[in-house]
């Protein structure tokens, strides 16, 4: 969790900033909680406001026309949504609810425009969030058209220790895990797959788990692995 004094320094996209401008920030937006499995935004909406997550998990995902949810990605304390109806003026391209309690900050599309003028340093790390966030659609693409079921596996596992895990001497741990009917969702796949993949990297000692926490042992050789 992040602590409401300082959270903005977390943020991709404003640690540049000296403390000056960020108290500034601070005060442009406002806070706002959704309490879990509740809708913060829906695909085709217009874009009025960039959000920024302050504590809890949110899931972006995009629900095809046989009605089946996709998800795109999971998001935890420090990331942000929102911004590419703001910069293009159109629609939302896809929805995100809550997938625990969440808090958010907002910031109203005037004045992060305003910000994007003032701070070229924010424009600049803006760019490089959405070439990360690119190639990582990109990856998943690939995954999705290409790989077999156990790529697809692996790929989701590691769009989620890049996304939620936390590193340390090369041991990435996933503290919660989703539910595998999420897995699946974002797997483009089964849950019977996911659950029998999931055991099979296990066994082959390729992951560890723990209940709801899954840990990567050797991060940097799962990704040779798999990507």
């Amino acid at each position: 969790m992040l602590e409401k004094d300082n959270f903005l320094k977390y943020v991709p996209i404003f640690a540049d900033l000296d403390d000056e401008t960020l108290d500034k920030i601070g005060r442009l937006g406002k806070y706002k909680s959704f309490e879990k499995d509740s809708a913060i935004l829906m695909e085709h909406e217009t874009g009025s406001a960039l959000f920024v997550i302050v504590k809890g998990k949110v899931k972006v995902f995009r629900v095809s026309d046989d009605g089946r949810e996709v998800i795109l990605s999971i998001l935890a304390d420090s990331d942000f949504f929102g911004e590419m109806a703001i910069l293009d003026g159109l629609t939302r391209s896809a929805s995100v609810s809550a997938i625990e309690d969440s808090e958010l900050f907002i910031i109203q599309r005037s004045d992060f425009l305003d910000l994007l003028y003032n701070h070229p340093e924010v424009s600049i790390s803006l760019m490089q969030e959405l070439t990360k966030r690119l190639r990582a659609a990109d990856m998943k693409i690939k995954s999705l058209s290409l790989k077999d079921a156990e790529g697809k596996v692996a790929t989701v596992i590691l769009q989620l220790a890049d996304d939620i895990g936390k590193i340390r001497q090369g041991v990435v741990e996933i503290e919660k895990l989703p539910f595998q009917h999420d897995l699946a969702n974002m797997a483009g796949t089964s849950r019977e797959t996911i659950s029998r993949t999931l055991h099979s990297f296990a066994k082959k000692g390729l992951i560890e788990l723990d209940g709801s926490k899954l840990k990567i042992p050797n991060y940097e050789k799962f990704k040779e692995l798999f990507q």
